[in-house]
């Protein structure tokens, strides 16, 4: 096969996916991002339409690589016939368990990409889509849940909910890009602990677990 079928071959397979594994192996194994999109496309011998077809500039990409991450996780969990069967607050314990499972094994990119951006977490624009993501899935938790109660006083707020749940995913993003204990278990805890003190706040129920979160949060901080 010469080398122009081989370039065509590669041209018709590619793939949002596709694009997405080839920019963070360049970013990986550069230790930069690429300057251009022409240059990028010129390296991985496909053309800037081939690009264009998925993406409409690195900042498009590196915010759909976010939301592939939540999509993966969301494949990942809905997988499982026990999902199905779970309350919110196992769907969310799962679902924050599974994406950081998914970042683990992308640990190097995330690390990079966010490299001295932490105190930008929430205004940067790459993380938009992974935040509107996260939002829709607590809205829908909560929009079920609330379909089941039939006094009013007893909803929840959907809005409130739903940006607790960002904001949790960003403190625990934060908390995981920090976390030196072998296979991040003091980030397992932090989700646990986390997740089980919004539910019971949200159920009105005695505050102990803020509490233990605390003690928690003081303890890996000091330590």
């Amino acid at each position: 096969m010469t080398t122009e079928e081989q370039q065509i071959e590669q041209n018709e397979n590619l793939s949002r996916e596709k694009l997405i594994e080839m920019y963070m192996e360049y970013v990986l194994e550069n230790e930069e991002e690429p300057r251009t999109v022409y240059k990028f496309c010129k390296i991985n011998g496909i053309t800037e339409a081939d690009f264009y077809q998925f993406f409409g500039s690195f900042e498009g990409l590196k915010k759909g690589i976010w939301e592939r991450f939540f999509e993966h996780t969301l494949e990942v969990m809905q997988s499982s016939r026990e999902y199905a069967t779970y309350g919110n607050r196992e769907k969310m314990l799962t679902l924050y368990f599974t994406f950081f499972e998914i970042l683990t094994a992308n640990r190097s990119y995330v690390l990079f990409t966010l490299k001295n951006k932490q105190s930008m977490l929430n205004n940067m624009v790459e993380l938009k889509g992974l935040r509107r993501e996260v939002r829709n899935y607590a809205v829908d938790l909560i929009r079920l849940e609330n379909e089941n109660k039939q006094v009013k006083l007893l909803k929840r707020s959907e809005t409130i909910f739903s940006e607790a749940a960002w904001i949790q995913l960003i403190f625990l993003l934060k908390f995981w890009m920090d976390d030196n204990s072998p296979q991040f278990e003091s980030t397992d805890v932090a989700i646990e602990k986390s997740v089980n003190t919004v539910f019971d706040v949200f159920d009105n129920t005695p505050l102990e677990r803020v509490l233990d979160l605390g003690k928690f949060l003081w303890k890996e901080r000091m330590a």
